[in-house]
């Protein structure tokens, strides 16, 4: 029996739920967003010791989301030897992807083919390889960064809805990372082609990147933009993008090139700039 929770959300009209909680949140009007930072900070308990900025010198309630944090406050493992969890989060599922499908709850898979919009000879690439699933909740921090170091090929929008990502929705939803909004952003370095696709949710009102800003989300038409070698490189650990109220993260490695840290399981808290495995290559 679909439960109250995943039936409502099938009900609900996604996008525009997910614009009119942009408008509210991006508000700038003083008394309007330090009441939504506060209510926020006491029902999730957000730890400000962390932040670089204090609640009045947030712009929005968005900025708050997407708050930078002191120096220091996430050190970074060794990324010539390790590959680094992107974000703040829990592990929602870890393994490898078989005959080009990935796991995401309870008997329930999806295709890397699907996730990436459809690209069949990308997706081939990752056949036998690895991936991993992370979810951000509410209370974390909301950039992402980057697992490996990789220089930027292209990033694709694909269109979709905006299922909730929690684990309830993960195990009653089919396809579900593959069926929301999503960002593949797709690199080439040391660890030959990886992804790091960046997956909306209900209530999110944008993504950003560092090299273009704000994707134009909540669109119907699949995007893909490319670049050329070298116009955007990265370290590993640098930022890459942020949610604006969401999401998760999936992971996509080649076969052969990382091996995920022993007893890491769905379920397990992950910091970014951590260990999350090592690289092979």
């Amino acid at each position: 029996m679909t439960s109250p929770f995943i039936w409502l959300q099938h009900a609900l009209p996604h996008h525009l739920v997910s614009r009119g909680a942009g408008k509210i949140a991006s508000s700038r009007t003083p008394w309007l967003k330090n009441l939504l930072i506060r209510r926020f900070i006491d029902a999730y308990d957000v730890d400000m010791s962390e932040a670089a900025r204090s609640i009045e010198q947030f712009a929005s309630f968005n900025d708050f989301f997407t708050r930078e944090l002191k120096p220091g406050a996430r050190p970074l493992a060794d990324g010539s030897t390790q590959i680094l969890s992107p974000a703040d989060g829990a592990v929602s599922q870890i393994g490898r992807i078989e005959q080009g499908r990935i796991f995401q709850a309870k008997g329930r898979h999806f295709t890397a083919a699907q996730l990436l919009g459809g690209d069949e000879q990308l997706a081939r690439k990752f056949d036998g390889g690895n991936f991993a699933t992370i979810y951000l909740s509410p209370r974390d921090y909301h950039r992402v960064h980057m697992p490996a170091a990789g220089t930027l090929d292209h990033a694709t929008y694909v269109p979709g809805e905006l299922f909730s990502v929690n684990q309830v929705t993960a195990e009653n939803v089919d396809g579900l990372f593959a069926r929301n909004e999503r960002l593949a952003c797709v690199f080439e370095g040391p660890d030959g082609t990886f992804a790091s696709v960046m997956v909306g949710a209900m209530i999110v009102a944008g993504i950003e990147t560092v090299w273009s800003g704000l994707i134009e989300t909540h669109n119907p038409e699949l995007v893909r933009a490319d670049y050329a070698p070298g116009q955007h490189s990265f370290s590993a650990g640098d930022e890459m993008g942020r949610f604006i109220l969401g999401s998760t993260v999936v992971l996509l490695f080649e076969p052969g090139k990382v091996e995920w840290s022993a007893g890491l399981k769905a379920g397990d808290s992950v910091r970014m700039g951590q260990a999350i495995g090592r690289r092979l290559g």
